[in-house]
């Protein structure tokens, strides 16, 4: 973790969030500027920047965000009825904060394509 990155405050409990779920690894909470009626980031606690610093070693972190994503939709009441998770990697790709995270989205039908 590093010390200026806002994520890794929240992942460490510095700052204030809406935790919605939390393991060792993983932590989940909702959106400041919500896209969808549901908006929840999913973030590792463990700095990783983009997804272009990814080893093969961080596969078991990733299949976590993607169980915690699946965990949140179910208790977000948008499993059945649809979600979509998405993670923006670089500048262009729309990442604002560099540090790695899924948006799970739902509540509302979703439009394709999303840019």
């Amino acid at each position: 973790m590093t010390d200026e990155c806002i994520f890794c405050k929240i992942g460490r409990g510095e700052l204030d969030a809406d935790v919605v779920h939390k393991t060792d690894d993983v932590v989940a909470f909702r959106d400041i500027d919500p896209k969808a009626p549901v908006h929840v980031l999913v973030i590792p606690r463990r700095h990783i920047a983009s997804v272009n610093d990814l080893g093969a070693d961080d596969a078991d972190l990733v299949g976590a965000l993607y169980m915690a994503a699946q965990r949140v939709a179910a208790e977000e009441g948008v499993a059945d009825s649809g979600y979509r998770l998405v993670m923006n990697v670089g500048d262009d790709g729309g990442q604002a904060v560099h540090h790695i995270h899924l948006h799970l989205l739902g509540g509302r039908a979703l439009a394709w394509p999303p840019g």
